[in-house]
């Protein structure tokens, strides 16, 4: 899966499962600051997501996530 495919998917989830806005949603949107989630957000959809990823999230590597890129760049290693 490609960077880019990880990026709809998590885009798919945020508006999905947190109705949020598909287009406030972009690489550098901020997660708590323009996206409104909290850190049970996180959680959330760092479990939403293991569907995709082959390999074991460390939800420890998700303390230093702030924009949905961030969050795409640790995930892509594991899928």
């Amino acid at each position: 899966m490609s960077k880019d495919e990880l990026f709809t998917k998590i885009k798919e989830i945020l508006v999905s499962d947190f109705e949020i806005e598909a287009g406030s949603i972009t690489p550098q949107a901020k997660l708590y600051e323009d996206l409104d989630l909290d850190s049970i957000d996180s959680v959330d959809m760092i479990v939403k997501m293991k569907e995709y990823v082959t390999g074991k999230i460390d939800p420890e590597l998700f303390k230093s996530v702030r924009t949905v890129q961030d969050v795409v760049e640790i995930l892509h290693p594991l899928v």
